[in-house]
């Protein structure tokens, strides 16, 4: 198969398996999304999705945010980790918000990445996911399944991003990272791997992480 090829039938196949595409962190507007997203790093949406009614039941607007403490939205965040810095975040881009945007989340990577705590994935999901510009965050999923799929070299993700650009059409790579990262969590998770459900790599996957697969296997 060209790579070509292999593109169009990772569109097809993930496009049958995920019709719909549910988003997986819970939120009502851009700015409870970024605020989940910031928190989900080195973290479990599942976890996360626990965490932010609680605090969006105190504040869910940048206005009541700032009228907690840092400490006080540290203490609620705390299980889902790096709470210390990520309450200072939430905090401090709240009050960015109101000084600089008029409450708003922006809508450029610029603005949102010169918010404290907000990295080019936190700043490509909250594009993509709340205000429909295109993107292609890329989690450790796409990462790892970029390079199963012979699709990127692994190096790092941000060349695994500018691959995803340069291979996927634009007017898909929103429902595409979604689509992908769901893919590798139900059949190409990093541990506990069963090549025989995960269909894409098997049928385009680079060829030496198929032959290791198949080496640790027999060991």
């Amino acid at each position: 198969m060209t790579k070509q090829e292999s593109v169009n039938y990772i569109i097809n196949t993930l496009y049958k398996l995920y019709p719909e595409i549910p988003v997986p962190l819970d939120h009502k507007d851009p700015y409870t999304l970024l605020i989940a997203v910031l928190l989900s790093a080195q973290s479990t949406d599942v976890r996360v999705n626990k965490i932010t009614p609680l605090l969006f039941e105190q504040a869910d607007n940048p206005y009541d945010m700032v009228k907690l403490t840092v400490e006080d939205i540290r203490e609620i965040i705390k299980p889902v980790g790096l709470s210390p810095m990520k309450s200072k975040g939430i905090h401090g881009l709240s009050k960015i918000l109101i000084e600089e945007h008029n409450g708003e989340v922006p809508k450029t990577f610029e603005a949102l990445e010169a918010l404290p705590a907000v990295g080019h994935k936190t700043a490509g999901v909250v594009l993509s996911q709340a205000f429909g510009i295109p993107a292609f965050p890329v989690d450790t999923h796409i990462h790892r399944l970029m390079y199963r799929w012979n699709l990127s070299n692994g190096k790092n993700v941000t060349q695994t991003e500018k691959d995803a650009k340069r291979l996927f059409p634009k007017e898909l790579w929103n429902d595409l990272h979604l689509q992908i990262i769901w893919y590798g969590r139900d059949y190409s998770p990093a541990r506990g791997w069963d090549l025989d459900k995960d269909i894409i790599t098997k049928t385009i996957g680079r060829k030496s992480v198929i032959k290791e697969y198949y080496k640790q296997k027999k060991s």
